[in-house]
């Protein structure tokens, strides 16, 4: 059975939301917050995180930053307007926000240039092993799940858990003050811009699913969007995982070459 959804309270409240939507989001709190409490967010917040740590998250998480515009893209490609409610609120929600991430590769660029990164080590470096699990996930999911899957697991995990580590990183003066004061205001432009203080993406993001899932949706499927969501936080987490990781000699030599 697949009830029309229309939410009850605010929009940034889970109890606005049905019963097994709560329960999802509950479900997922430990994975998120792999992602959320990871020590790399305390490295940088303290004004201590190395060189080789930063080098490693710029380049690993470039691909996942430049390639979000088309991850999304790939759900538009499954809306049709006219079909459900869903669709019309999805279709006029992913055109809107394509065009809010066309900048926010530049302002990663920039980031890393402040923090000493060269564009050029951004753009062309090689990614360490193991860095591009949420990009390959995000690919994966909105090129051949559903709708809701796909805004569930990027719209949704990704965009909401990076909402939380950026502000933390953001409020802190000690990693504003690691970074030279000349440009400094650029170099924190996609921190800022991603800072999860008045952000309502992933809120819009979790109504259109619900309101393409419907009230009362098959545990299969709720099961299977569960599924979904905790493998965008498990992606998101390995890959930080490998920034802090030494490289081996080969990977050394083939970014050195």
């Amino acid at each position: 059975m697949n009830t029309h959804f229309e939410r009850t309270g605010t929009l940034t409240e889970l109890t606005s939301y049905p019963r097994w939507v709560q329960e999802l989001v509950e479900a997922c709190e430990p994975a998120r917050r792999s992602v959320r409490d990871h020590v790399m967010w305390d490295m940088m917040s303290e004004g201590h995180i190395d060189q080789a740590t930063m080098r490693n998250f710029m380049v690993g998480t470039w691909s996942l930053i430049e390639r979000f515009p088309s991850f999304m893209a790939q759900n538009l490609l499954k809306t049709q307007y006219g079909r459900s409610v869903g669709d019309n609120l999805a279709r006029r929600w992913l055109v809107r926000n394509i065009r809010v991430e066309q900048n926010h590769a530049e302002y990663w660029l920039d980031w890393a240039e402040g923090a000493g990164i060269a564009r050029d080590v951004v753009l062309n470096g090689r990614p360490p092993r193991g860095t591009q699990a949420a990009a390959e996930w995000c690919h994966e999911v909105c090129g051949n799940d559903t709708l809701a899957a796909g805004m569930a697991a990027t719209n949704y995990a990704i965009e909401g858990v990076t909402g939380e580590w950026s502000q933390k990183v953001f409020d802190s003066l000690a990693y504003a003050q690691s970074l030279p004061a000349a440009g400094r205001k650029a170099t924190l432009r996609w921190l800022q811009l991603h800072a999860a203080y008045d952000d309502t993406h992933p809120w819009e993001a979790l109504e259109i699913v619900c309101t393409l899932m419907g009230n009362h949706p098959a545990p299969e499927e709720v099961d299977h969007l569960r599924e979904c969501i905790e493998r965008s936080y498990v992606s998101l987490h390995y890959g930080l995982e490998r920034c802090l990781v030494k490289p081996y000699a080969e990977e050394v030599e083939e970014q050195a070459a």
